[in-house]
């Protein structure tokens, strides 16, 4: 008897289904499995299991319950799997039951072999194999095999059955996936706690959601703090022949230059402008590649301005439906052995009227460029278009309109036009024009591709020109959008661009293979979605920007010292990587992650000298007396306060930073024992910029704090 154990009950159900409609056994349906003559099919409701809590490896003192650091920081020796509890911390009756279930299959006696269903990613390679090793308490003692699912048509899923792959075979992608796991726990875990002691408030620390949020920090702050420069630039816009040609000189001036500018104008409209070159060229244009996760998620956001979560939970839907194929991919090719797959494929997308026909080609199928899965694409089994929601219609035909450009039998002819006028010898001017002749694969996925049509010249035309000066202003850098953001997290080391489906794409697919992309395909979205759902960044149209709670995030952090910047997240998401080919273990792994961990609580005991001192305490410390009214001053959110602002309306404040450093905690002491503190280095004014060092000191005739630089 074969135990097949699948990471969901909707994947349960059609494994069942495939079965049955292969004759390959008859199912009946019991409590939480089905079971036949050959097979049994039960199902995990995802995870089953979590990590244990922090108090399971170092406990509390007896009668605590409120976080502590008396228990932080924390990095077991070994880490442990309880079931999933809820918010009352019992595991729920379904939960339990349902292992119970998985339990006693893996044990009956007539049960010789287990088969891990879970989807075919790292995640959900230990969603199932913890549930066997928990039924187990340790060694699987039946053999173990794997059913690895591109999609979940029965076509597929049958084929599958009748080819399992040893579970060791993806001992390594396991391990990654435990590693991360184990990983984002320590960081998860120790980092929130010490961040929400710090400061009063609970903070969600991870170590991918933290980059995310600062990204749109950074790009917010930029836009905020942007100053506008004026220039002119040299620009020609007269008529030729009746139409209008435009011209615009590689040389700018600054604001201050105007008289500069305009004498430039007339040197070179006193100069002969003739056109030198008119060539055109008939050309066959490329269409878009096939569709990752994020650049289907880019297109929908884009056009639908569909969120994230939102188009891979209706692209999961598709999958599960057996639509789609395996949605949470990262490349846009093909593997060259699924070539009589797509050719199956084609045959059903050719009945319902598509011009298609099977090409193998490089910019298509290419090993090696697949990680784990293929790109996505649509599978033999259409939908009827009545069978699917409005949303549900635009992504599936998305993806399926993009599949049938790059398969498309007919070809998308254009004439481009490259025109080069000269003005005097003293520049050359190139203009650029491209015209659709046949539209092609172009009818079904435009590729963004437009009309550009130039005006008629002939070489040796002269050119009417009227150049003058025209007042531009620098722009600001733009808000991330759901494609500029996902593309920074694919590889926040690239320069940014608008479109990165470019036809050389290597250094692309270098960065993700390497581990240099923040998170994954499978996870970003919901990492992005919980910091929407934690108030730190909010998502208008397609738009990102940052929020209230998420300024105070990262800028809480920052006063901790607490740098989870892009370039150690990409360093941690190497080392994964590095697990998965083997190349290092995961302890490896996880003791890079207990460094970096221990170096920020390191940090909270560094001895300084009062100069240089950035401790700021820990939320609630007592620092004082009030000076206005007499009351108890302590470390609040934002600085350090009296207890009586409400009782009293009493308003004294020590802001937690000034001229952009740290106010410690030995100087807000000071400050109210002495009225005076030692000399702080580190100042930066706002005004200028340059840095300066002060003494703080109690004015009590303003009765605010302020700078003593004698």
């Amino acid at each position: 008897m074969q135990l097949i154990i699948a990471e969901k009950p909707s994947l349960g159900r059609n494994i069942v289904a495939s079965i049955e409609e292969g004759n390959k056994d008859k199912l009946s349906k019991r409590n939480g499995y089905y079971e036949g003559s050959t097979y049994l099919v039960t199902w995990a409701f995802g995870h089953l299991f979590a990590l244990a809590d922090i108090e399971e490896y170092s406990p509390l003192p007896e009668g605590q319950t409120r976080w502590s650091m008396d228990n932080l920081p924390c990095f077991p020796k070994e880490f442990h799997y309880n079931l999933k509890t809820g918010a009352d911390k019992k595991p729920d009756d379904g939960v339990i039951k349902q292992f119970q279930t998985i339990q006693t299959l893996c044990k009956r006696a007539d049960v010789d072999t287990i088969i891990n269903a879970g989807d075919s990613d790292r995640e959900g390679e230990i969603i199932v194999r913890t549930c066997v090793s928990k039924a187990f308490d340790g060694a699987i003692s039946k053999a173990f095999k794997r059913l690895w699912l591109p999609d979940q048509t029965t076509q597929t899923i049958l084929a599958a059955l009748d080819d399992l792959p040893d579970e060791g075979n993806y001992d390594n992608l396991a391990r990654e996936g435990y590693a991360r796991t184990y990983m984002d726990w320590l960081y998860g875990v120790n980092l929130t706690r010490y961040a929400t002691l710090k400061t009063g408030t609970l903070l969600r620390v991870g170590r991918v959601i933290i980059p995310i949020v600062k990204a749109i920090y950074d790009r917010d702050m930029a836009i905020k703090n942007f100053v506008p420069d004026i220039y002119y630039a040299i620009v020609s816009k007269a008529e030729t022949n009746g139409e209008v040609v435009e011209l615009t000189s590689k040389t700018k001036f600054p604001k201050e230059e105007k008289t500069k500018a305009e004498a430039f104008c007339q040197t070179y409209n006193s100069l002969p402008a003739t056109v030198t070159a008119v060539k055109k060229k008939k050309t066959t244009l490329n269409p878009g590649k096939l569709y990752s996760l994020s650049t289907l998620q880019n297109t929908l956001g884009k056009k639908y301005k569909m969120p994230m979560e939102e188009s891979l939970a209706i692209v999961q839907k598709l999958y599960e439906a057996g639509y789609l194929t395996y949605p949470r991919t990262n490349s846009e090719y093909l593997a060259t052995a699924e070539q009589d797959k797509i050719k199956k494929v084609l045959e059903g997308v050719k009945k319902i009227g598509y011009p298609v026909e099977f090409k193998f080609k490089k910019t298509i199928f290419d090993d090696s460029k697949i990680e784990s899965h293929s790109a996505l694409t649509p599978t033999y089994k259409i939908p009827k278009k009545d069978a699917l929601s409005e949303k549900e219609y635009q992504v599936y035909s998305t993806v399926m309109r993009r599949f049938v450009a790059v398969f498309c039998s007919e070809e998308c002819l254009a004439e481009k036009t490259e025109i080069t006028i000269d003005v005097g010898g003293k520049e050359e001017f190139l203009l650029k024009g491209t015209v659709i002749t046949a539209p092609g694969w172009m009818k079904y996925d435009d590729g963004g591709q437009k009309d550009k049509v130039l005006p008629k010249l002939n070489k040796g035309d002269a050119v009417n020109t009227a150049f003058a000066p025209v007042e531009k202003e620098t722009s600001p850098p733009k808000h991330y959008t759901i494609e500029t953001l996902n593309n920074y997290l694919k590889n926040p080391f690239r320069e940014e661009k608008a479109n990165i489906e470019t036809e050389d794409d290597a250094e692309e697919y270098r960065a993700i293979f390497e581990g240099l992309e923040l998170g994954t395909e499978a996870t970003r979205t919901g990492i992005i979605d919980n910091a929407r759902k934690s108030e730190y960044i909010q998502l208008k149209k397609d738009v990102y920007t940052i929020l209230p709670k998420g300024i105070y995030l990262i800028e809480a952090l920052l006063r901790m010292q607490i740098s989870m910047d892009k370039y150690k997240t990409s360093e941690l998401g190497k080392a994964l990587k590095a697990v998965y080919r083997g190349e290092i273990t995961v302890e490896d792994s996880v003791g890079l992650a207990e460094k970096e961990i221990g170096e920020v609580f390191a940090s909270v005991k560094r001895e300084s000298t009062p100069e240089t001192d950035v401790y700021d305490g820990f939320f609630r410390d007592e620092v004082g007396t009030c000076p206005l009214c007499g009351g108890k001053v302590v470390k609040g959110r934002y600085g350090y306060g009296c207890m009586n602002y409400k009782e009293k309306n009493c308003k004294f404040t020590i802001w937690n930073t000034m001229c952009g450093r740290i106010i410690p905690l030995s100087a807000a002491k000071s400050l109210l024992e002495t009225g005076t503190t030692a000399k702080l280095v580190g100042f930066v004014s706002p005004r200028t910029g340059k840095s300066f060092d002060a003494k703080l000191k109690w004015d009590k005739e303003t009765q605010k704090v302020g700078f003593d630089f004698d």
